[in-house]
């Protein structure tokens, strides 16, 4: 990578000088010199501390316990967390030997300082796995969000088609179990839109969605619609995840004819809102078990149409679903809200349905296609 993850996430484009760029790559590539800073700070800190003892305590040490967790990397923790603890022991036996005690205050300053430093090295092991250090690791889990989002951005489509999308994860956290890949052909005929519900929720759901959507966002381009659920549950089947299944649903629209192919995987039942009679009809028809479960399942597609002024509902059942209620009321209640959509206009209706709809303790997600 050309660019460093520290240059990114502190602050873009021309704010930063060049010393303040130059400072940001050190911190990132030279962590000899980092901790060696961090080792002086410590030194000069129980300097103070000892010729100054009613101004400074060990509260000073803090400062450096909480910057090296965010610049150093986790191998290199645990041996200043040992270096700074050692220096402050020194220097907390020079004022015993000196004045006979401490007054209780330092006492409880000594004890903070000793939990912050037991849960930073805590945190640095937790890190190692990772291998990189608070900023740059936090910059990658940022840019793995975002490509996550990516996967579902919305091509551009001609005029006439309105999209539009909302998610929401559960706690509102970065990470989520669904999400959305769309792809339009490049000849501009076929827009596939694929809206996954990973099993799990929140965080938990978001490292397996992560992989998932990368997956899929491969293979929505590279095989055609009516292989694109059986290769999906293949790559599923092969990595045997303890909760390893997720549902989907496929649709494939004609962007010249309004034709299109639902096929589902376990998930909620698609709904079309027919203008010509001002009705929601569910498609039903289209269903499969979840991804991840059965081998070479034959997912069979049900076909319609989208007229002038039709639309198209995709959703994930933290929408619908709720502990203890039939998801038929959930869909209904989501029908009756579409109802209401429909004389206020779709503009904004993904997002005002999550929000209204939608559960805060689960993922929720939904897609609206409409032709003008």
């Amino acid at each position: 990578m050309s660019q460093s993850y520290l240059g990114r996430i502190a602050l873009p484009g021309t704010l930063l000088s060049r010393p303040g760029v130059r400072a940001l790559r050190w911190l990132k590539r030279d962590n000899r010199g980092v901790l060696g800073l961090l080792v002086t700070w410590t030194v000069v800190a129980a300097v103070l501390m000892n010729r100054y003892p009613s101004l400074f305590g060990p509260t000073l040490f803090m400062v450096a316990l909480f910057l090296v967790d965010v610049v150093l990397a986790p191998r290199r923790v645990p041996l200043f967390v040992a270096i700074a603890l050692g220096v402050l022991a020194v220097e907390t036996g020079l004022e015993l030997n000196r004045s006979g005690d401490l007054p209780p205050w330092r006492w409880v300053n000594l004890g903070l300082v000793v939990l912050v430093a037991g849960t930073v090295l805590n945190v640095a092991w937790r890190r190692a796995r990772l291998g990189v250090a608070g900023l740059t690791g936090d910059a990658m889990l940022g840019d793995l969000q975002e490509r996550i989002s990516r996967q579902g951005r919305i091509p551009a489509l001609p005029i006439g088609w309105h999209l539009e999308t909302s998610t929401r994860s559960a706690g509102s956290t970065s990470f989520a179990g669904d999400f959305l890949v769309a792809h339009r052909a490049e000849g501009g005929g076929l827009l596939s839109l694929v809206l996954v519900d990973v099993s799990g929720k929140g965080v938990d759901a978001g490292t397996r969605a992560l992989l998932l959507s990368g997956a899929l966002g491969g293979l929505i381009g590279a095989v055609p619609p009516d292989r694109f659920m059986a290769s999906a549950n293949e790559f599923l089947l092969r990595q045997s995840w303890e909760e390893g299944f997720a549902t989907a649903v496929l649709v494939s629209v004609d962007l010249a004819t309004g034709d299109y192919e639902v096929r589902s995987a376990g998930h909620p039942p698609a709904i079309q809102f027919l203008a010509g009679s001002g009705r929601w009809h569910l498609h039903e028809d289209a269903e499969g078990p979840a991804l991840g479960l059965v081998p070479d399942y034959p997912f069979q597609p049900m076909r319609g149409r989208l007229g002038r002024d039709d639309a198209l509902l995709l959703y994930t059942d933290g929408l619908v679903e709720r502990p203890g209620r039939d998801i038929t009321l959930g869909i209904d209640r989501l029908v009756g809200e579409g109802e209401r959509l429909v004389r206020r206009g779709f503009d904004g209706s993904a997002q005002g349905l999550v929000e209204k709809l939608g559960a805060v303790n689960d993922d929720c997600a939904v897609v609206v296609l409409q032709r003008h």
